[in-house]
């Protein structure tokens, strides 16, 4: 007889990322691979972070900052926020999975759309409480429809705002009206990934809206537009009572000194996070019109990715380019088995997809 497990962790689904370049270029045999999977900045980190980087090497035999003072400091900075409402994570799925071990447990119930983030479903699952998954409404967060189905066992609402993996989003009206109704002993966590991407007039700041909302937690990464996912570095804002429940549950070091030292660097980089978005607004575009010429019109997306409906199931396709050297992402897990979901790449790398997609019969 094997030992007693946590059935909350044992029934999970382990989480699949995006295939890696030299894992699939060592099985097929491939040297020249576009990777169009896991929602990365193509250009890269900006030239002065990779400069800090490099000088940052020679500490890494020292423990980095456990409170990580310098960078809070700067964050606190840029977001007008004092630095104690600030909690510092190992990506910001570290954040998301710390703002359901402070509001949950046996008992008690998450919400989350149906097509949202999976880290959602891990952290909910895992800290032991019941998942709610409401059905989205045109891919996205139904508001109204997470509104009715909070109870009195409801401690915590997650909404990524653009979503992942399907790019919708929502607006400031809607978003407020939510909170408006959510019951203040809900709280709220609004996943904000793909923030720097966006430049709808009407989406939502959710820093803005903090001081109107205690209940609110902002999360925020450096894997996206400042192109450090290598170094697995994001925060939450938040009121203090929830940074520090937050920071209470929080690994000591949990954030790396390099990934410190990079991000206090990455946020003054606002020439390159313009040259990054604009980059990403016109490859939106040029992805767009190639797929609807292909006759796979995309969803609308506010993010550096489109999700595409292929009407046939997806797993072939995948395999189909990774073959041809691209790698895309199947998003089955999330409901969406007919669905692939395409970065935004450099120029030639998203030509590349569109010729060899255009190749696969469909």
């Amino acid at each position: 007889m094997s030992a007693p497990v946590n059935p909350s962790i044992a029934r999970l689904n382990p989480y699949q990322p995006g295939r890696p370049i030299d894992e699939v270029a060592r099985e097929l045999g491939l040297t020249d691979i576009a990777k169009l999977a896991s929602n990365e900045n193509p250009r890269g980190p900006a030239p002065a972070v990779r400069e800090r980087i490099q000088d940052a090497m020679g500490e890494l035999s020292r423990y980095p900052d456990a409170n990580g003072h310098a960078l809070k400091r700067r964050l606190a900075i840029h977001h007008d926020i004092e630095p104690h409402r600030i909690t510092l994570g190992n990506g910001s799925n570290d954040v998301l999975e710390l703002a359901a071990k402070f509001t949950l447990e046996p008992g008690t119930e998450g919400i989350m759309s149906a097509h949202g983030f999976i880290v959602y479903t891990l952290a909910i699952t895992g800290s032991g409480a019941t998942l709610v998954t409401v059905p989205a409404k045109a891919y996205g967060c139904d508001l109204e429809a997470m509104l009715d189905r909070v109870t009195d066992a409801t401690r915590i609402v997650f909404i990524a705002n653009p979503n992942n993996p399907t790019g919708t989003s929502v607006s400031e009206a809607e978003l407020t009206g939510f909170l408006d109704r959510l019951p203040p002993r809900v709280w709220a966590v609004l996943d904000e990934a793909y923030a720097e991407y966006v430049d709808a007039p009407d989406y939502p700041d959710g820093r803005a809206l903090l001081e109107r909302y205690p209940n609110l937690i902002v999360t925020r990464t450096f894997s996206k537009i400042h192109a450090l996912a290598g170094l697995r570095i994001g925060y939450a804002l938040s009121s203090a009572e929830a940074a520090d429940l937050m920071n209470r549950a929080r690994q000591p070091f949990n954030v790396s000194s390099l990934g410190l030292a990079a991000a206090e660097v990455a946020l003054d980089q606002t020439a390159f996070v313009a040259e990054s978005a604009a980059l990403n607004r016109d490859g939106l575009g040029a992805l767009t019109a190639g797929l609807r010429q292909l006759g796979y019109p995309p969803l609308p997306s506010a993010g550096n990715f489109l999700c595409v409906d292929l009407r046939r199931d997806a797993q072939p396709v995948f395999e189909a380019l990774l073959r041809s050297g691209v790698i895309v992402r199947t998003i089955r897990e999330y409901g969406l088995p007919n669905h692939i979901r395409v970065s935004v790449g450099l120029p030639q790398e998203n030509q590349r997809f569109l010729e060899a997609l255009g190749q696969l019969a469909p």
